[in-house]
């Protein structure tokens, strides 16, 4: 059954994250946010301490973690960099080691428009950060979010899917030129299928996956590394580099971009439904073209592309990414 259908929440793209935490309480609850330490992820962490859970950071640049959490109780900063298998299977023995259940895994941290860099096994590396790496955790957690009894996996998605599907020919660019935006498009592309083949593998566990659009965010480090003339081409900068005040005033606070985060997290409202695509704090609409997008209008940058949800390229992913992640993920 396709529950790709919009809810009619009520919630808009000025919803914010207090809005949507109003009235939960998340104590004796514990989670585990990726990235958790900057942007809409340091959001969702705040968001979740105050409502009472305990919070897991992995984190590859421990100091900065460590300056941006300080004085914020109930967090817990641990070293893990996704590019790193070794590193990812470390954090999570820590974790299996002093935790029995998760109840909630933000898959929230990656890169955006970076120069053509690889991992140690020859991944590019926004597939590598943003997809292959979050399923190896996942993977490596999966014992106790089962054991959670209800629990969710969400990962932070994009409206970047819509620059490309995924390429199963070619996913590291070995045989094609590299283009930036085509990396970003399918890594995020590959995080909504993933949510697609883990829901409907997980949810007879009483686990739930989502993808979510966050909306464009002012004030987070993403795009740190993108030049300014892509941002020139995508028409959201002007000719003096910088970005064009009408865009400005339209992008998202960070509480507002953390929202559908902190929405598709707890609301009850998704109780039984999963493998869906969300943004503004609702299910998203499904676009097959009737969807005029300028990225220098924010708010039309939305909509879910078929191919991102397709069940069936849900499942090719799922096999490829246990190649290229070298691990094989049983549910059960």
């Amino acid at each position: 059954m396709n529950l790709q259908h919009p809810l009619h929440t009520g919630y808009n793209a000025h919803t914010t994250t207090n809005d949507i935490i109003k009235g939960i309480r998340l104590t004796g609850k514990t989670a585990v946010v990726t990235g958790g330490y900057a942007g809409i992820g340091l959001e969702t962490v705040k968001t979740l301490v105050n409502a009472g859970a305990k919070v897991y950071v992995p984190a590859r640049d421990i100091e900065k973690a460590t300056r941006n959490l300080k004085g914020i109780p109930g967090v817990i900063i641990e070293k893990m960099d996704l590019m790193d298998i070794d590193s990812i299977d470390a954090f999570a023995t820590r974790f299996m080691a002093t935790e029995s259940a998760l109840h909630l895994l933000i898959n929230n941290a990656g890169i955006m428009w970076v120069p053509l860099r690889r991992d140690n096994r020859g991944n590019e590396s926004q597939l590598s950060t943003n997809h292959l790496g979050h399923f190896r955790l996942t993977a490596r957690l999966w014992p106790a979010l089962k054991n959670a009894g209800t629990a969710r996996v969400i990962s932070v998605s994009s409206f970047g899917h819509q620059m490309a599907p995924f390429n199963f020919e070619d996913p590291n660019f070995l045989h094609r030129a590299y283009e930036t935006l085509q990396g970003y498009g399918q890594a995020k592309t590959a995080n909504n299928l993933f949510a697609v083949a883990l829901d409907a593998r997980a949810k007879a566990f009483g686990v739930r996956a989502y993808a979510l659009h966050p909306g464009s965010v002012s004030e987070t480090d993403l795009g740190r590394e993108a030049p300014i003339s892509m941002f020139q081409q995508l028409g959201t900068f002007g000719e003096d580099g910088t970005i064009k005040p009408e865009v400005a005033a339209s992008l998202k606070t960070i509480p507002q971009g953390a929202a559908t985060t902190i929405w598709c997290a707890t609301s009850p409202l998704l109780n039984n439904i999963g493998g869906v695509y969300c943004e503004d704090c609702d299910i998203s609409e499904t676009d097959n073209g009737q969807i005029a997008h300028d990225y220098a209008t924010p708010a039309t940058l939305r909509g879910v592309r078929p191919y991102a949800i397709d069940p069936a390229n849900a499942e090719q992913l799922w096999i490829l990414t246990e190649t290229l992640a070298d691990i094989r993920f049983n549910v059960q």
